[in-house]
């Protein structure tokens, strides 16, 4: 059985969607997307430097918009259809991405949605100085109260030996000073802000309002949720958890977990690819992954693909 995953924000890295927009209708499809947005997505996926894809507004349709062209590129994955994968799930904002991967939001709502993400967790995150490291290392029962009491919230547990630390820039200096026993190395990321955490309840109240004027199918392929490792039946629930998703932490260690009791054989990380894949490297042990980083990696994506799906009559 197949997994289909999409990264989080931080994957992204300048000139990342260069070789993408060479396939065939790509540079089309992104311009389209970018008018509809009203985001210049082919000039940030390309040109813009580091600091520019930083921007949480400009980093989340990026990321999303790169995840839904490299799968189209491995090919369709209608439910039940030959090389359809039985589950999908997003770290983060990957979650988005996801949902259209599901059915729940076509590509151009998911997109709109994003972009609506991306405006209001910037703004929140400008009200205090925040930010995220990776910890790396460690027990979360050791780790966790000890974020706890710098004041930190452990935004994302990834599993692995990795937990994300999120707070204001003044906790993140005390933790990088003082890390928890077993921590081998404490790592900014490159994000604007601390997400999954208090720090963003603003944005939450205008993706409701966005939430509400959309059209939402049920998912047509399991859809687990970084929430809690839960399978989610109805498009509405999914959306639901969109929205509340960007104040509460991710936890991707028990969305692992629901992999495996779905049995899965491969997992298959769409663009940019990498973090995910390295996790579950540690994590998933026996389970084959590819990481979508260039088109030259969907011949041995599409090799997996064949190897852990429905073949074709």
């Amino acid at each position: 059985m197949l997994v289909l995953v999409a990264p989080g924000q931080g994957a992204q890295t300048p000139g990342f969607l260069t070789p993408w927009l060479d396939l065939p209708g790509a540079s089309d499809r992104v311009a389209a997307w970018s008018d509809a947005i009203g985001l210049d997505l082919v000039h940030y996926g390309t040109k813009a430097d580091a600091d520019a894809i930083r921007d949480t507004s400009v980093a989340q349709p990026l990321l999303v918009a790169a995840g839904l062209l490299s799968a189209t590129a491995l090919g369709t994955f209608a439910a039940g259809a030959a090389g359809s994968p039985g589950a999908v799930a997003g770290h983060s904002v990957g979650e988005i991405t996801a949902a259209a991967f599901a059915g729940v939001l076509d590509d151009t709502a998911a997109l709109g949605f994003v972009r609506t993400r991306g405006l209001a967790m910037a703004e929140a995150a400008a009200v205090t100085e925040t930010g995220m490291s990776a910890l790396l290392g460690g027990e979360p029962e050791v780790t966790v109260p000890h974020l706890e009491k710098l004041g930190l919230t452990p935004a994302n547990v990834n599993g692995a030996g990795q937990i994300v630390a999120a707070g204001t820039m003044e906790q993140l200096a005390a933790l990088e000073a003082n890390p928890p026993e077993g921590v081998r190395r404490v790592v900014a990321l490159k994000v604007a802000g601390a997400f999954h955490t208090h720090h963003m309840a603003p944005a939450v109240g205008t993706l409701q309002k966005a939430a509400d004027g959309l059209t939402v199918a049920d998912p047509t392929v399991t859809y687990v949720s970084n929430k809690d490792g839960r399978t989610v039946a109805t498009g509405a629930d999914v959306v639901a958890r969109l929205v509340g998703q960007v104040a509460n932490p991710v936890r991707w260690d028990l969305c692992m977990e629901t992999f495996q009791q779905l049995g899965a054989t491969a997992m298959i990380e769409v663009c940019p690819g990498g973090t995910l894949t390295g996790i579950a490297k540690r994590a998933l042990k026996g389970v084959k992954t590819v990481a979508l980083k260039t088109p030259d990696d969907l011949d041995a994506a599409r090799a997996l693909i064949a190897e852990h799906t429905t073949p074709a009559v």
